[in-house]
């Protein structure tokens, strides 16, 4: 009877912990680039991850930069060699905290939290400050984000020769549903 006492316990102490956080690893991460009139430098990593705290609206995200996709193979080439080096620095990462956080009060319709934390990418850290929109959905939470950064912050090169191909202001939008 103990050991069956201390296994229905266990089951639902740890049914308790799993509620305390909501994950995923199926994220969107966009990503855009491009200037007026000339080719469109955009991608799409389908791979990101996301861990919600749902106690303290503690949150942290991570993108392998190998996996973004391009249209053109070459440039997802020269994206990974010459300005990312994923070799050297294969992910990004966010760490952060949703201002004000009450899964009570999230409902279907969108509402706007500030989201406060740091981006790691390319080995330099930056303060983001952006607004996170949160709804719930049907498995869980969608948390969508917008903001820019600018590649000159995180050490990101670009060539004199390209300078005007590519914007110094990148625009980065995540989507995450996480259950």
């Amino acid at each position: 009877m103990k050991k069956i006492t201390l296994i229905f316990l266990l089951f639902f102490a740890n049914m308790a912990l799993a509620q305390e956080k909501m994950t995923t690893n199926k994220g969107i991460v966009n990503f855009e680039a491009s200037v007026p009139l000339f080719e469109e430098v955009k991608a799409k990593n389908e791979n990101a991850t996301c861990v919600l705290n749902l106690k303290n609206g503690e949150i942290s995200s991570t993108v392998f930069i190998k996996f973004f996709r391009f249209k053109i193979s070459l440039m997802e080439k020269h994206f990974n060699e010459n300005y990312m080096e994923s070799d050297h620095y294969p992910k990004a990462t966010f760490k952060g905290k949703i201002e004000g956080f009450n899964l009570n009060i999230i409902g279907t319709s969108p509402k706007e939290f500030n989201l406060k934390g740091i981006l790691k990418l390319h080995g330099k850290s930056k303060k983001i400050n952006t607004v996170a929109i949160l709804r719930k959905s049907n498995n869980g939470l969608e948390i969508i984000t917008n903001f820019n950064v600018n590649t000159k912050d995180f050490n990101i090169k670009i060539p004199e020769i390209l300078s005007m191909k590519i914007a110094e202001t990148v625009n980065i939008k995540t989507a995450f549903w996480v259950e």
